[in-house]
């Protein structure tokens, strides 16, 4: 009696095996790969910027926009772009203007968390100019002095929350990395350093 109860529990659990990984083929799209057939989520998302920066030794505003592809929720690439002016006041000497935008790569951390990380990267092109601020609003005396293009590597990181399912927020810090600015014939570094940021990001993630 025993033995028939230990052969019956025996197929009992081989039947029941057998049955979930039928019930799991018939789920199956397809055949079974060594790497595995999961499939990947897809989303995008738009979002815009505002923020603080130090230039050339002076305040400087900054703005910002991104329009990226979100794959898997926790990794996201795109397009992004940034303006920037510094020493913003008139009658103020000199203000550098300019902006740029290129590529961004964006690893998530625990995207689905209410609350977590993400580290951006932007590789870009843009330009930059001096201009002279002193009676901006006469245009007779709205100078551009010089200007110069550059190459830019921005890498970042940002504290952001889900706050409903299609809308995030970000607070963020990012480092710009630029090649040789040559203004006036002389070689400066004034686009190098921090850069502070709120986000405001729409869409699908």
């Amino acid at each position: 009696m025993k033995k028939l109860f230990l052969i019956s529990l025996l197929f009992s659990v081989i039947a029941i095996s057998v049955n979930a990984q039928t019930d799991s083929t018939k789920k199956s799209d397809g055949i079974k790969t060594i790497f595995g057939n999961k499939k990947k989520s897809h989303g995008a998302y738009f979002g815009f910027s505002v923020g603080y920066s130090f230039i050339d030794n002076k305040d400087a505003f900054t703005s910002g926009g991104r329009l990226m592809w979100v794959i898997n929720h926790n990794f996201a690439c795109g397009l992004a772009g940034s303006g920037f002016v510094s020493n913003f006041h008139e009658n103020s000497g000199f203000s550098l203007q300019g902006g740029y935008g290129g590529l961004m790569f964006e690893p998530i951390l625990l995207p689905k968390s209410p609350v977590h990380l993400s580290f951006p990267v932007l590789l870009a092109a843009g330009g930059v100019a001096k201009v002279d601020m002193n009676n901006i609003w006469n245009d007779e005396d709205y100078v551009l002095d010089d200007a110069d293009a550059f190459v830019i590597a921005e890498p970042g990181v940002e504290l952001e929350m889900n706050l409903v399912k299609f809308i995030r927020i970000s607070v963020g810090a990012s480092y710009r990395f630029t090649s040789d600015i040559y203004l006036n014939n002389e070689s400066h570094d004034v686009m190098k350093g921090f850069n502070t940021m709120v986000n405001l990001k729409f869409g699908k993630f």
